[in-house]
Order: structure tokens, then C-alpha cells, then sequence
């Protein structure tokens, strides 16, 4: 799946990254504990979540998730998508809960990290 696929979906704003909207996702993870987020993500996946602190962007760059999309319509700050950019990592916000973008993304294919890998 696309990431410009997954901003349909979601209904999402792009707020940094639009050049990267061509890139795929293979799996998402979904969270707002980010001891979870480095436990669980796999690289190239898609994160979601409620925070919206510096410590996303950190964890984001280590895990090598494609890009982040944050959830009911969690606004992060201007230092926040500036760092992003600086590390070449998309932002995305929904309105939408976090327990509903996993659904329509799963409902369109997108599989959870756990799910993706236990059929490999």
C-alpha cells in the first residue's frame, strides 16, 4: 500500500513528506506507548499514534518506519515536523481514532507487523 493510498483511506493532511507519498508500506503498527512502538514496529512500516512529542521522531528514525500518521487529529509542533523533515520521515494527521485507522487500513490490506510476521 501506498502511503498516498493510506492518506485516502484516512482522510488524511500530509504535513511534511509529500514527495514520499509514492513510497509503499508493507505492514503498521498502532500505539501511543512508544516502549511498545520499538518492541513491536518493524522497518518500513507505517506508525501510528496519539503522541505527538520529539521522542516519536527519535523512535521513528530508529525503528526505519516509513512514516507516521498520527491520530484524532493530534497536531504536533512546528519543531516537531521540522525534525521530521530533517530526517526524511512523512507525517500524516487523521481525525480519526487510532482503533479505527487500524481497521479501514487492515480493512484495505495493510497487515499488523505481528501478522506479516508469523506468515513468513
Amino acid at each position: 500500500m501506498t502511503l498516498a493510498e493510506v492518506q485516502r483511506i484516512l482522510e488524511a493532511e500530509v504535513l511534511c513528506g509529500h514527495e514520499h507519498l509514492g513510497a509503499s508500506v508493507e505492514v503498521a503498527f498502532g500505539s501511543d506507548l512508544l516502549s511498545d512502538s520499538l518492541a513491536f514496529a518493524r522497518p518500513r512500516s507505517l506508525l501510528l499514534t496519539g503522541l505527538t512529542n520529539p521522542q516519536v521522531i527519535w523512535a521513528a528514525e530508529v525503528i526505519e518506519v516509513t512514516a507516521i500518521v498520527f491520530v484524532r487529529g493530534k497536531r504536533p509542533s512546528r519543531d516537531l515536523v521540522k525534525l521530521a523533515e530533517e530526517k526524511g520521515i512523512p507525517l500524516m494527521v487523521t481525525p480519526k481514532l487510532l482503533f479505527d485507522s487500524c481497521g479501514l487500513l487492515y480493512q484495505a490490506g495493510l497487515r499488523g507487523t505481528l501478522d506479516h510476521e508469523r506468515k513468513q
